[in-house]
């Protein structure tokens, strides 16, 4: 019972394999068998299937001739390894190759045949027949082309985990060995050719392009990765469109306007060249030329498009080619191909007819234009010339697909060599062991393609990595038209290396590029045109970043190059030009000895200092005068070495900032004034206290002496001392460059602490205050030829000064700020200097007669009796009130208490002596000569 279900089962699948899968292929049966899937054709007729009859298998159309090329290469590879006496020896590899007519539905139908005799297999029926015409197993298969096809060839193989290896299929997704298993191939990945198109945009600075990509497993992929790429390099995508060659024509109509109607010039396209021969079609029938195609490997080399009628639009394209390979006696083989001498292979007829527009006897296609479903063409024999035949099938210039189809089979090859020559114990199975080429499975040859590395017959290596991907460079070619035939020529324009460093994987020999198959001008393609060196782009809102507008450069920064995304800023010591394109050193400034305010500056200190020399010469001069006597010349004299002293400290602030000048600066013309102060202080407050004692003492005259006013002095200029020394412990000054000004560098003084520096002219002030308010009270008093009223004049000139210096200081800039302070010096040093000294020295030089000890002493009598009548009139207008109050009558009180000695003896002259009265005041008598006339008189009203 067992032996019939078996046998029935037999009977099942060999009328399966005999019946099922195309009828058209190309087969030879050896030892080992080899599946092969090639695109004999770019697609079938579109038929709607509506089911009413019994569904009929699709014709495939447009005959591929490189298609053809590459299911050679395969055969070549094949009998070149049966012919080797090294490689496989005693084995012979058989191949069983259908088309897949580039469809995924041609391709499963003959993967299923592939299939279905490994699971005949599987069950093991020799030992119930005599299978003489048995068909081994297909151990590996070497296809197909078209990545969307290879997926779904993929996802059956690997369930059973046959090893296919692809020539043609670059989809970055068949590298997901989760999902496809048994995948491997020799081209390479999209993952690296979509980072290359990226490049390539960007080395030729375009930023304004459009993208296309066939609507399959290859295209969506290469695009998804292209757009993420351009985003890295914000690059913009103006449209991005998917394609079909079975598209209807209104779709393509659509596609075609809006390209025609996109400002972008250049067109990157993923997709093979079927799915985009419609587009260049439509593009041609409108005579749209001014395009630049970047081509992907699928379609950069393909004859569908590399065609004379076509060039017009596609001349100049860009495109990424396969490296080329040399397979010795492959060009021979080719030349040999005839219609009788391939009895294996029924793919050479159709090529025949296709080649020479003919029908061969005994054609199908031949029985099909008599009942006149096909065109008619003549009869060929066979024997015609093939070398007189011009057909994409014979270009064997660069071969690159073909090569790739070589090294595939090769592969295949080794993997069973290295099985073959296994020794026990060091095999990749388990307990080391090795397996048994003669019953060799699919699964066996996968493992050991995975673990395969090899060198080729080229003295090339060959393995694939753990995606089962190899690895290999890039061709860049430009399409130019021949001069001869005005056919297509692939000029080589440079390569991609992909294990090169990012960013120097590219090499590209402009000098070689035709653009539009005659200009060497790198086309434009932007959204907006380049900017000009002194701008930038600025983002226009609503639109991609790619289209912009040009805006000039801010103050202070420059572009110095086309296109500039951002403006550089300028250094802290530099400045934009006037057109923002390049940076100039700024000027520096600062309160120069050279220019004409610091000359005038500098003059007006050294002036001040030579006058106060002057001054104090003048009274070493004259210092036994009385007027000098009388202005206690100890303290002139010093409060003239601290007139000199702030003078010269103004001459600090001129010149080059540096950190010594910063810190010595602000000490010296504080310290300077204080003692200046000081100086005036206390002179003023001793001439009030002795005017305002009622009877001056020794006390008094003690107090008073001289050592303690230089002892206040010293306390008062301590104080300012300290106020320094703290102030240059914690914060001192330092010089600082200031960049914040247009076009200049301000040298000035950072002062470290404003709180230090509002200290120190703060407790200026608060001493000038003091000194005001003392001077005010003794404004009227005759001392020093009233000086105390032109100390008040100084004083009020030392505050207006200074209140306005505290605006002008902190509303000015750079060199300003010194210069400030510098006239707020020399202002109020020249005011001191003029009210408390010139008047003194106009006498001393100018009026000498009244620098005498009688008018020093008449002054001082003059206000003593002055004060006395004051104090009087006082007491008597008070003595009235209070007899008013208690209704008594006025007494008549004596108009003065000063005692006055008269002599009635007359005169040796007989005249009336004159009443001298003598009035003690400080250590001497002295003798004034006085009418009381007036002063009686108004004493008695």
């Amino acid at each position: 019972m067992r032996f019939y279900l078996y046998y029935l089962v037999l009977l099942g699948f060999s009328s399966v394999i005999s019946t099922y899968g195309p009828h058209q292929r190309a087969q030879k049966t050896g030892d080992i068998l080899l599946g092969g899937l090639f695109p004999m054709h770019f697609g079938v007729t579109s038929k709607d299937q509506d089911l009413a009859a019994r569904p009929e298998s699709t014709e495939c159309v447009r005959y591929n001739f490189r298609g053809f090329r590459w299911l050679q290469a395969m055969i070549f590879a094949i009998e070149e390894i049966n012919n080797s006496s090294t490689l496989l020896p005693n084995i012979t590899l058989g191949y069983r190759i259908f088309d897949t007519c580039n469809t995924v539905s041609k391709a499963l139908e003959a993967t299923l045949s592939f299939v279905a005799q490994n699971k005949i297999d599987s069950l093991n029926l020799d030992e119930f027949c005599n299978c003489t015409d048995h068909i081994p197993s297909t151990i590996a298969v070497v296809g197909a082309s078209g990545s969307a096809v290879s997926t779904a060839v993929a996802n059956l193989l690997g369930l059973f985990y046959i090893p296919q290896i692809s020539y043609a299929s670059s989809s970055r997704l068949l590298s997901n060995k989760n999902q496809f298993k048994s995948f491997m191939r020799t081209i390479p990945t999209d993952e690296h050719q979509a980072t290359a198109m990226a490049d390539i945009i960007d080395y030729f600075q375009w930023n304004w392009v459009i993208a296309v990509a066939s609507d399959d497993e290859y295209g969506r992929p290469g695009i998804e990765k292209f757009e993420k790429e351009m985003e890295e390099r914000d690059l913009c995508i103006h449209l991005s469109e998917l394609i079909s060659q079975y598209f209807e024509e209104w779709q393509i109509q659509g596609l075609v306007d809006r390209i025609e109607n996109s400002s972008a010039k250049v067109i990157v396209v993923f997709a093979s060249g079927p799915d985009i021969e419609p587009l260049i079609k439509e593009m041609v029938r409108r005579n749209i030329t001014d395009r630049i195609w970047l081509a992907s490997e699928a379609w950069a080399t393909t004859s569908l498009i590399a065609k004379p009628e076509y060039l017009d639009v596609v001349v100049g394209t860009i495109g990424f080619a396969l490296r080329a390979g040399e397979i010795p006696g492959f060009k021979d083989f080719l030349q040999e191909v005839t219609p009788k001498k391939s009895s294996h292979n029924e793919f050479v007829r159709e090529f025949w007819e296709e080649t020479f527009n003919c029908y061969l006897e005994d054609s199908q296609r031949l029985r099909d234009s008599e009942n006149g479903s096909t065109s008619f063409r003549p009869l060929c024999t066979g024997e015609e010339d093939i070398m007189g035949a011009e057909t994409p099938y014979l270009d064997y210039t660069h071969l690159r697909i073909s090569y790739n189809v070589y090294v595939a089979v090769h592969s295949i090859a080794q993997a069973l060599q290295d099985i073959l020559t296994c020794i026990p114990g060091r095999g990749l199975f388990s307990n080391n062991s090795c397996a048994d080429i003669k019953k060799i499975e699919a699964w066996q040859v996968l493992k050991q393609l995975r673990h395969l590395n090899f060198s080729n017959s080229m003295g090339e290596k060959v393995h694939f990595d753990e995606n089962a991907d190899p690895s290999g460079n890039y061709t860049i070619i430009n399409w130019h038209r021949s001069p001869e035939d005005g056919s297509v020529v692939f000029e080589e324009v440079g390569f991609y290396n992909m294990r090169a460093k990012r960013g120097v994987q590219l090499f590209i020999d402009n000098t070689k590029i035709l653009w539009n198959g005659y200009n060497t001008e790198v086309p434009f393609s932007n959204c907006s045109e380049d900017c000009e060196p002194g701008t930038r782009k600025g983002i226009i809102e609503s639109m991609p970043t790619c289209c912009f507008e040009c805006t000039e450069c801010s103050e202070g920064e420059y572009s110095d190059h086309k296109d500039a995304s951002v403006c550089t800023k300028c250094p802290n010591d530099s400045w934009s030009n006037e057109n923002h394109t390049s940076c100039f050193l700024k000027e520096i400034e600062f309160l120069s000895w050279t220019e004409p305010f610091g000359i005038a500056l500098a003059l007006c200190s050294v002036l001040g200092v030579f006058l106060t020399a002057f001054v104090m010469g003048v009274f070493i001069r004259f210092r036994n005068t009385p007027i000098v006597k009388a202005t206690n010349r100890e303290l002139s004299y010093l409060l003239l070495f601290s007139l000199i002293c702030c003078f010269s400290s103004s001459l600090i602030f001129i010149g080059e900032p540096q950190d010594w000048t910063c810190r010595l600066r602000q000490p010296a013309f504080g310290i300077s004034f204080v003692l200046c102060i000081s100086c005036i202080l206390v002179k003023t407050n001793r001439v009030l206290l002795v005017f305002e004692a009622k009877i001056p003492t020794s006390l008094h005259r003690k107090w008073w002496g001289l050592n303690l006013q230089f002892l206040l002095v010293f306390l008062f200029t301590f104080v300012q001392v300290m106020i320094c020394v703290v102030w240059l412990y914690n914060a001192p000054p330092a010089s600082y460059r200031n960049h914040d000004i247009d076009e200049i560098i301000f040298i000035t003084c950072n002062e470290g602490s404003m709180m230090a520096l509002g200290f120190l002219i703060g407790y200026t002030c608060l001493l000038a205050a003091i000194c005001f308010f003392f001077a005010f009270k003794s404004r009227k008093l005759p001392e020093n030829f009233t000086e105390a009223k032109f100390i008040t004049f100084s004083m009020l000139i030392f505050f207006i000064v200074w209140i306005s210096f505290i605006p002008a200081y902190f509303s000015t800039y750079g060199k300003f700020v010194s210069a400030v302070e510098v006239i707020a010096i020399l202002a109020s040093s020249f005011g001191l200097l003029a009210c408390i000294f010139f008047n003194k020295v106009y006498i001393i030089l100018f009026k000498p007669s009244r620098n005498t000890i009688e008018e020093v002493r008449c002054s001082t009598v003059a206000h003593s009796f002055k004060v006395a009548a004051k104090a009087t009139l006082r007491h008597s207008s008070a003595s009235r009130k209070r007899s008013s109050s208690v209704g008594g009558s006025c007494a008549s009180t004596p108009s003065s208490s000063i005692s006055l000695k008269t002599n009635d003896n007359d005169s040796p002259s007989g005249q009336q002596r004159i009443h001298k009265p003598r009035v003690s005041f400080g250590s001497g008598t002295v003798t004034l000569s006085l009418s009381f006339e007036e002063s009686r008189k108004n004493s008695m009203k």
